[in-house]
């Protein structure tokens, strides 16, 4: 369930936080919980376990966060100079200490496009995990890795809400790629169930366009600590019809 930073790293972290690093990178890393499988057109669930770094309306080319005098917009996440929407998108930190299995928010059908790299090498994300874990604060000034890191942008579409939404996973320095569960493109998929998995230190964003057919509310603040396919992040409204009866 969905906790405090701060709540979070004195519960879940503590326990394990002393642990050699080979058993947290060989055997703590790759666990797989066993969860519930929800369904709830009513909301959407987180993609993954993390903090949530950053949650914000920004239209294709207004700036989700400065890095260091650099803005970066969704065009630059997507790395598509023509995506011209504007979105809610929900950033999702995912540490050393995180389950790294990805999940699906909202039932749809899913393709996926692995992005050109923009660099030669991945930048580390060790400043804004140190942040998080030992200072207990979301610093978005120094993530230089989200212009350069190896990223797959899945697309679903959700026949419930007639549209598009998007996952955009990004990886660490150390890691070599991203691994989808099932290589099928425009597949069927249910709500939370596990489709892919990054690993070591990563990043998950929700890419949500605006509806005209509904209304999207936020239900965690930034710094929350949720579950992948167990917190509700996104409760979805119908916008009221208009009246057509005449007076």
């Amino acid at each position: 369930m969905a906790k405090t930073l701060k709540d979070w790293v004195k519960t879940d972290v503590a326990k394990v936080k002393k642990k050699p690093l080979k058993w947290l990178s060989e055997e703590y890393f790759f666990r797989v919980p066993t969860r519930p499988l929800y369904s709830d057109a009513e909301f959407m669930f987180a993609p993954a376990d993390g903090i949530i770094l950053y949650q914000k309306w920004v239209k294709p080319d207004a700036p989700i966060v400065d890095i260091k005098g650099k803005p970066y917009s969704l065009r630059d996440a997507m790395r598509d100079d023509d995506y011209n929407e504007e979105s809610l998108v929900i950033g999702i930190f995912m540490t050393m200490y995180d389950v790294h299995v990805n999940r699906i928010p909202y039932a749809g059908y899913l393709s996926y496009r692995e992005l050109e790299p923009i660099s030669s090498y991945n930048c580390p994300m060790l400043d804004i995990e140190k942040g998080l874990i030992d200072e207990l604060m979301v610093r978005n000034t120094n993530s230089v890795y989200l212009h350069n890191n190896q990223r797959l942008l899945n697309r679903i579409y959700a026949p419930e809400l007639q549209q598009w939404y998007y996952i955009l996973q990004i990886a660490d320095y150390d890691v070599d790629c991203i691994t989808p569960f099932d290589l099928s493109q425009n597949e069927a998929v249910s709500q939370t169930e596990p489709f892919s998995q990054i690993r070591f230190g990563s990043q998950v964003d929700l890419i949500l366009p605006k509806s005209s057919l509904f209304e999207f509310e936020t239900l965690q603040d930034c710094g929350m600590h949720v579950e992948g396919g167990v917190d509700p992040i996104i409760r979805i409204h119908a916008h009221d019809k208009p009246d057509t009866t005449p007076h």
